[in-house]
């Protein structure tokens, strides 16, 4: 049974930072691709930042948040993470993670699995 469990989401002032982690059960972060994703009110889910299970060290960025989130992941603790910072008004959503992909990986229905979601609101 796999869970994605999140945490760290919050408010925060423009220009501020917060970091999100999603704990994994059920299988193993350095095992497959995992993602973020993010939804504002009224707008569709668009994937921000990818980790990818064969390269963890080129992951690939949305243009909106490149030079200002950063996606890791801990294999001992099982947890994936993003770092966001500069944060600006338009960053204000819900955020997701997601795991385990066969598609483009900024479409949602590539996805298998998914966090509950954690709110952002920058002011």
């Amino acid at each position: 049974h796999v869970q994605l469990v999140e945490s760290g989401g919050g408010s925060v002032e423009a220009g501020g930072s917060l970091k999100h982690s999603c704990a994994t059960s059920g299988i193993t972060v350095n095992g497959y691709s995992m993602a973020w994703f993010r939804q504002a009110p009224g707008k569709e889910r668009e994937g921000i930042a990818v980790i990818y299970a064969g390269d963890p060290s080129r992951p690939s960025y949305a243009e909106p948040v490149k030079g200002r989130f950063t996606i890791s992941r801990d294999n001992a603790k099982n947890t994936l993470f993003l770092q966001m910072s500069s944060l600006r008004s338009d960053d204000t959503a819900m955020y997701y993670c997601a795991a385990i992909a066969s598609g483009v990986w900024n479409e949602p229905q590539s996805w298998r699995y998914w966090g509950q979601g954690t709110q952002v609101t920058v002011s």
